[in-house]
């Protein structure tokens, strides 16, 4: 392991013992053992946090898209079976078409965005 040989642990849990105690022997190592079992929770949670694939933006976007047009769908694939007196209220015909489209955190310049902007900022000053 670590050079250790038989002997050389026998004298140490000899000193260990004269040091600490009869009493307090098994609690150390009790309380050494926890911690060595915290510390590998520990690690190994944090090497599955490295490990874990990284959602990217686009499919970020994409299941926000998707959770949205879910409720929509629900929505309009209800519709009252029968129109009565008591109920007034009417619900419009909503499809994915009309509800717009959640504009996207951050978009990335492109040179034709670059471009038109510089025409806007041109015209705006002469």
């Amino acid at each position: 392991m670590f050079g250790i040989g038989v002997p050389e642990l026998i004298l140490i849990l000899i000193v260990g013992l004269v040091v600490f105690g009869p009493g307090k022997l098994p609690e150390i190592a009790r309380s050494l053992g926890k911690g060595m079992r915290e510390f590998k929770k520990a690690t190994s949670a944090f090497s599955q946090a490295i490990n874990a694939p990284l959602e990217t933006p686009v499919q970020q976007q994409a299941t926000q898209q998707q959770q949205t047009q879910q409720p929509v769908q629900q929505q309009a694939a209800v519709q009252p079976a029968e129109n009565t007196a008591s109920q007034a209220v009417t619900t419009p015909d909503i499809t994915p078409e009309s509800v717009p489209a959640p504009k996207p955190v951050y978009e990335a310049p492109t040179q034709e965005s670059v471009r038109q902007q510089i025409a806007e900022q041109a015209k705006k000053d002469a």
